[in-house]
C-alpha cells in the first residue's frame, strides 16, 4: 500500500473528513474539517469522492513524502507549495513522483489549508469517520514527525482545471447569530455589546472554539448553570464575560450559558489571531 511519510508535522496537522454528524444523539461530537467545502474541493481536484479523508494543516505548514507516485491538491490558506525542487500551484491537481518531498509552507494569509491525495488517507475509521477530534480523542492522533499514513487506491482521474478562484481572507468577519437558549441570563447591556461592538479572535483559539476578546458580556442571572447540550456555533460566555464560539471539536455539553448561536462558523476556519469579528442578527 502507498503511504505518506510525515517529515515535519508543523504546529497542528490532523486527518479530517466530513466528520460524524449522525452521532450527536449519543453524545458524540461532529468533528471534521473546519471548512468542509474546502476539503470537498480538494477531493474533487484529485478525483476522490467528496467525503474522503485528507489532511488539515494549521498555520506553519508541513513536509511530507509519498512512497509511491500520486496526485495531491492543496486548498485554503495562501501558502507556497513545492514538489521536490519545483513550485506547485494551490487549487490544482499536482503530480508527486515516488519519494519526492511535498512541502507546504507557512500560511501568509488565512490560517488553514486542506490537502487531498488521490485514494485518500486510509486510516481506520472510528464511529464512521476518520476525523481527528482533538477534544474527545477520537480518530488518529494529531500527526507527529515520523508518522506514516496509509493511502487508499485512487478511484477517478484528476479534475481538469482551467481557472482557479482566489480565496478571500477578510480581516473583519460578519457573523449571523441568533439569540441562544440562555440569552435571558444576560442583561440588555450584554445584548447591545454582542451585536454592537467588535471582538477580536484570541491566540487561544483552536479547533474546539474561537475565543474572542472585547467588551465583556455581563450576566443578569448569577449562579451556576447545570451542564446542557451545546451545538456547533453556540456562543458560550464563561465567567470572564468573553464569548467563545464552538467549532467542530466542541464538547457535547457545557456549563456556561449560551447567549447566541452562529448560523455558519466556516469563515472562522481562516480567522487568524487578531481578526475582527462582528455579530449581527438574522434580520439583517
Amino acid at each position: 500500500m502507498s503511504e505518506i511519510e510525515v517529515l515535519t508535522a508543523g504546529a497542528l496537522t490532523t486527518v479530517q473528513d466530513l466528520g460524524r454528524p449522525g452521532w450527536a444523539h449519543l453524545g458524540v461530537p461532529r468533528s471534521g474539517a473546519l471548512d468542509p467545502d474546502a476539503l470537498r474541493l480538494a477531493n474533487r481536484l484529485v478525483g476522490n469522492p467528496e467525503p474522503t479523508a485528507g489532511l488539515e494543516i494549521t498555520m506553519t505548514g508541513c513536509e511530507l513524502r509519498l512512497t509511491r507516485a500520486g496526485t495531491v491538491a492543496v486548498v485554503g490558506a495562501e501558502v507556497d507549495v513545492r514538489v521536490g525542487d519545483r513550485p506547485g500551484d494551490p487549487g490544482r491537481p499536482l503530480a508527486v513522483p515516488a519519494g519526492a518531498v511535498l512541502r507546504i509552507g507557512p500560511a501568509r494569509r488565512g490560517l488553514r489549508c486542506w490537502l487531498a491525495v488521490a485514494g485518500g488517507i486510509a486510516v481506520e475509521p472510528v464511529l464512521g469517520s476518520r476525523a481527528t477530534d482533538t477534544l474527545a480523542g477520537l480518530g488518529p492522533a494529531p500527526l507527529r514527525d515520523g508518522d506514516r499514513l496509509p493511502v487508499g487506491v485512487p478511484v477517478g482521474p484528476p479534475a481538469p482545471v482551467d481557472v482557479t478562484v482566489p480565496t478571500a481572507y477578510p480581516q473583519e468577519l460578519h457573523l449571523t447569530a441568533r439569540l441562544g437558549p440562555r440569552h435571558d441570563w444576560f442583561d440588555a447591556v450584554a445584548l447591545d455589546r454582542l451585536y454592537g461592538t467588535a471582538y477580536t479572535v484570541s491566540p487561544l483559539s483552536n479547533r474546539v472554539g474561537a475565543r474572542l476578546t472585547g467588551a465583556p458580556l455581563p450576566r443578569a442571572v448569577p449562579g451556576e448553570l447545570p451542564s446542557e447540550g451545546v451545538v456547533l456555533g453556540a456562543v458560550q460566555v464563561p465567567a470572564d464575560g468573553q464569548p467563545l464560539i464552538f467549532l467542530a471539536d466542541h464538547p457535547t455539553t457545557g456549563g456556561y450559558p449560551v447567549i447566541a448561536v452562529v448560523d455558519d462558523v466556516t469563515p472562522l476556519a481562516q480567522a487568524r489571531p487578531g481578526t475582527t469579528v462582528r455579530f449581527h442578527g438574522p434580520q439583517r
